[in-house]
């Protein structure tokens, strides 16, 4: 396989098709094949989604990817619920233990209110800001 190059790439499709490659790898190690996303929304009576919560589950674990509320529904207790529902479905599918990353800026304080243990930080280079890796027994 001689003469291969290196690029720089944005391409949507070639990271689509190394995580398939990556999973089927995976697959292939463990033998559990259960990755399956989760999510829970908050919509008015609309139907309008004003934020919410996505993620995967997978080999026991809830990966929290993306949680996102307006600055008017913050400290309402929708954050809290969303969760709740989250870990919920995460527990009927047999996880054991919830990860998330979070910026300093953003919310490490409601994870750790939410019984989230800090176990990593990455310092961003960014005045006093760093990333924060939390997890959490369910």
């Amino acid at each position: 396989m001689g003469d291969l190059e290196i690029n720089l790439s944005h391409s949507q499709q070639a990271k689509a098709w190394a995580a398939e490659a990556l999973y089927r790898y995976n697959t292939e190690a463990t033998g559990i094949d259960d990755r399956a996303p989760i999510g829970a929304e908050v919509c008015d009576p609309a139907g309008k989604v004003w934020g919410g919560l996505w993620g995967r589950t997978e080999l026991g674990l809830l990966f929290l990817d993306m949680f996102f509320l307006p600055h008017c529904l913050r400290g309402s207790g929708y954050g809290a619920r969303l969760l709740a529902v989250v870990e919920e479905e995460a527990k009927r599918r047999c996880c054991h233990r919830a990860v998330v990353e979070t910026s300093s800026f953003q919310a490490p304080g409601f994870y750790a209110n939410q019984g989230y243990e800090e176990f990593g930080r990455i310092d961003f280079g960014v005045a006093a800001h760093s990333r924060i890796f939390l997890s959490k027994l369910l």
